[in-house]
């Protein structure tokens, strides 16, 4: 089966966040997870947002979780020695990304709602969300070792696949991977509508997974292209089995989110990006002016028709109750 509405209603977390109407049950909070111990590294391009070894998080999502931060988003960051050509370890049960999800299932049961980052540019020593072959990226090969990334992280236990590389067909690919494998209850976030945008740069840095060389053009959208391709790379994920369809950045593309939001039947997604996070620290010089600036713009994705918010305000919004 390539849709299966109740994956979204699996628990009562991922109900109240895909349909819950308040802000607070739509938010998710992003991680950054590294191997080691003890690690707490500060990303200076990102104020507030720490590299953490696997220790740390729990320490820290343990936190989250007492504020009532049920949602979660977990990015592995490997260590140079581990990345290669292929990213070959990325699908490794021993990763970090990996024993989190591991633990903190145990831990947290169905109360919690992780999503996991599935990608190649973080594993690959030369950056790229695919496989290069032939001087140029192998979606086909890519795809492949897309679907080995994802059900290591579903055996993890992860609720969701969040698909980040876009490349064509690994919805359906992954999709088939977790129907074969008796994994019927892993949702996929599928980043249907990703444009190659200028927003993206502090959360290369945290990731390390900026390109050696070149860009990602030939696969993240244009940032001038209109609406009839966002739409189109929206509804053929949904047919592919998406079960949440996201749209980033956010908050230059809200008049995407309406036009795809009126189109899909999945919950749609923003993802409020590294940049624009950073972008409203940097113009906010207190407390107060960043508290109205980060409801006016999680109020924005609201009513644009986002269903779900990842965004880095999440922690200082909920724990300071700037949301009504």
């Amino acid at each position: 089966m390539n849709i299966r509405p109740r994956i979204n209603r699996w628990t009562k977390a991922r109900r109240d966040l895909n349909f819950d109407l308040s802000i607070k049950s739509s938010l998710v909070q992003p991680h950054f997870v590294v191997s080691g111990e003890g690690i707490d590294e500060t990303i200076s391009s990102m104020p507030g947002i720490n590299r953490q070894s696997v220790d740390k998080l729990l320490d820290t999502i343990s936190k989250d979780m007492e504020l009532g931060i049920k949602s979660h988003m977990l990015f592995p960051v490997l260590d140079l020695e581990d990345k290669d050509s292929y990213a070959s370890k990325a699908s490794n049960m021993d990763m970090p990304l990996q024993r989190a999800v591991k633990q903190l299932k145990s831990l947290y049961g169905g109360d919690i709602v992780l999503l996991t980052d599935v990608c190649l540019c973080t594993a690959t020593d030369h950056g790229h969300c695919g496989i290069i072959h032939n001087d140029e990226i192998d979606n086909e090969m890519s795809v492949s070792e897309l679907c080995n990334i994802a059900l290591s992280h579903a055996k993890a236990g992860a609720d969701y696949i969040s698909a980040s590389d876009m490349m064509d067909g690994r919805i359906n690919a992954i999709r088939e991977v977790l129907e074969s494998e008796g994994y019927v209850s892993t949702g996929i976030l599928a980043y249907s509508v990703k444009y190659a945008s200028s927003f993206y740069g502090p959360f290369r840095d945290a990731a390390c997974s900026a390109p050696s060389f070149g860009d990602r053009g030939s696969h993240q959208m244009d940032i001038r292209s209109g609406y009839s391709e966002a739409i189109l790379e929206a509804v053929t994920d949904e047919g592919e089995g998406a079960d949440i369809i996201m749209i980033k950045p956010a908050m230059t593309y809200l008049d995407v989110v309406r036009q795809v939001s009126d189109v899909v039947s999945r919950p749609v997604a923003v993802f409020n990006v590294s940049g624009e996070y950073s972008m409203v620290l940097s113009s906010s010089p207190d407390e107060d002016s960043r508290k109205q600036m980060v409801r006016e713009v999680l109020h924005s994705f609201k009513r644009a028709g986002a269903d779900v918010i990842v965004s880095y305000h999440t922690r200082e919004a909920v724990s300071r109750d700037w949301l009504d």
